[in-house]
This record gives C-alpha cells, sequence and structure tokens, in this order.
C-alpha cells in the first residue's frame, strides 16, 4: 500500500497516525550538543541569565524569558527564562506534570498562546523556525500502515532537510524491519523508527520529548546510542525525561523543572561535582 502524506491541517492528528510529521515533527524544535571532541571550539555555556526584553544573546539558537504559559486554571510554566546555545546535549528533567512537554511544544511552534519573549535562532517558532528545529512529540504519529520505507519516503517529500540515507541507516542500525506495517511492530521498533525520521533532519535544534518512556532498558540502551551515534555537535539536542538514571550518561547539562520552573541546573560534571552525587540521586532529594 502506498503511504499519501498526511493532509491534516498544522496541529489536526489523522485517526490513524497521530499528530502528522509536517505539523509536529516539522513543527517543533530542540536540541543540545555534546561535549566537545578533542581539538574543537568548546561550546558556550547555557544560562538563565535574563538579557534586555525582547534581546537574543547572540550565542544563544534558544532564548526563552519571562515565558509563562497557563492552561485555564493551571500554570505550566512560571516565569521561565533560559539561554541554551549549541553544541550541548541537554537534559530537561523531572516529574510528570511539572511543564517540561508544554516547553518543548512552545518552542516546536505547537502552542502559541503564551507571555513572555521565546525566539529560536533569533526569530519566534513558526514559519522560519520549523526549517531548523525538528521535533520528537511524547505520543505517536506516524500512520500505523506504514513500514520503514514508506515512513521515509513521506519524510523526503515533506522536509528538504531530510537525509534518507542517514534515515536508512539509523533504520539499519536498529536492526528494524523495513517491510513490516508499524502495526506489527513493538512499541520500542516504533519508537526507534520515529527517532529515525526525527533525527535525520538536519536540524539546528532537535526536541525529544520522553523517547525512552515505555520501552524497556535495554532498548533504552540501545535508542540513546542510536541518537548519539546520528547527532550533529554543531546542534543543540533538548532531552525531557523522568527516568534520570538511564539519560545520566547520555546528557552534558541538566535541567531540573518542578511545578514550571526551573529548580536547579548546570553542567553535569559541576552538578555531580558540588553534590557530591549522581544526577539521579540529586533528582531523588531534590522532588522528595
Amino acid at each position: 500500500m502506498t503511504a499519501k502524506p498526511p493532509s491534516t491541517a498544522p496541529g489536526v492528528s489523522s485517526p490513524q497516525a497521530g499528530p502528522n510529521p509536517a505539523s509536529t515533527v516539522g513543527a517543533q524544535a530542540a536540541s543540545a550538543g555534546r561535549k566537545p571532541t578533542s581539538g574543537s571550539a568548546a561550546p558556550a555555556s547555557p544560562s538563565t541569565a535574563a538579557a534586555s526584553p525582547g534581546h537574543t544573546p547572540a550565542n544563544a539558537l534558544v532564548h526563552v524569558e519571562n515565558l509563562t504559559k497557563r492552561y485555564r486554571t493551571t500554570t505550566a510554566l512560571r516565569d521561565f527564562s533560559l539561554d541554551l546555545p549549541a553544541g550541548h546535549i541537554v537534559g530537561l528533567m523531572g516529574p510528570n506534570g511539572c511543564g517540561k512537554t508544554t516547553l518543548l511544544k512552545i518552542l516546536a511552534g505547537v502552542l502559541a498562546d503564551y507571555s513572555g519573549v521565546v525566539a529560536i535562532d533569533g526569530h519566534a517558532p513558526g514559519v522560519a523556525t520549523k526549517k531548523i528545529v525538528s521535533y520528537l512529540p511524547d505520543a505517536d504519529f506516524l500512520n500505523l500502515t506504514w513500514d520503514a520505507k514508506q515512513a521515509i519516503s513521506v519524510y523526503s517529500r515533506f522536509f528538504a532537510d531530510f537525509d534518507a540515507e542517514k534515515a536508512a541507516s539509523m533504520v539499519d542500525f536498529f536492526e528494524l524491519p523495513t517491510n513490516r506495517p508499524l502495526s506489527e511492530m513493538s512499541k520500542g521498533m516504533g519508537e526507534k523508527l520515529q527517532i529515525s525520521l526525527v533525527m535525520s533532519r538536519r536540524a539546528r535544534v532537535f526536541l525529544l520529548d520522553e523517547p525512552i518512556s515505555g520501552v524497556d532498558p535495554a532498548t533504552r540502551d540501545v535508542i540513546l546510542e542510536g541518537i548519539l551515534r546520528e547527532f550533529d555537535p554543531q546542534s543543540l539536542l533538548i532531552v525531557s525525561t523522568h527516568l534520570i538514571s538511564d539519560i545520566e550518561h547520555f546528557v552534558d547539562y541538566a535541567l531540573f523543572v518542578k511545578e514550571g520552573r526551573i529548580l536547579l541546573q548546570g553542567d553535569a560534571d559541576d552538578l555531580r561535582a558540588a553534590h557530591a552525587d549522581s544526577l539521579d540521586a540529586i533528582f531523588r532529594k531534590e522532588y522528595r
């Protein structure tokens, strides 16, 4: 069966596929780099220092200033300020309901009803940023009738920056079947395919919302290895999770969020040294 590109409007899910790739994956942002290898220039350090209103610091790929987002009577984010340069892999950590998904949706351009300043490479989330942001939502978004080859073909048509060869390489690395529909794949297989597609765009910011949630520990390790394998250190990768122990070795910068605010943040090694403990142990203490 030949898959047709989703025809729903941005932000609207198709009955079979969930959010369509053009409106969710393409619309969203995020990415943080790994620490530089020997001989490369050190990336600028993330900061929460607020710039003058409406001004994005020169080295900030992602700039958030006094961001507040409310859902009726619930405040999901409160005066949230943050600057993230390229060259980092940022762990956006916190329990479910703390505001992680809301932040990523705003950066991705899925949510627009908020107060404060948000900029991706100097632009408010929207048409301009969709070209440089690749987003993995926290829900399945592919048509269940597609197999890996069809999914890669659809992405190739939707995104000018999509690297089909890289996607095929990731599918091969994950040892995924190429002619089996998603409806016949396991949860872990489906997650690996979605990640293969999202990470194969030539984006500057990658936003991954709970990419290892709902899969077994062995699959988590393989997924993280696959992400690192294809990650461009000149980009920014932001990964949200509540599974701190699984992702601790993967991130170089940690951002702990609680009740819509930044509770704690810093270079991962510096935090471990300052607290004389692992990020997982710090998380458990701070969220008791």
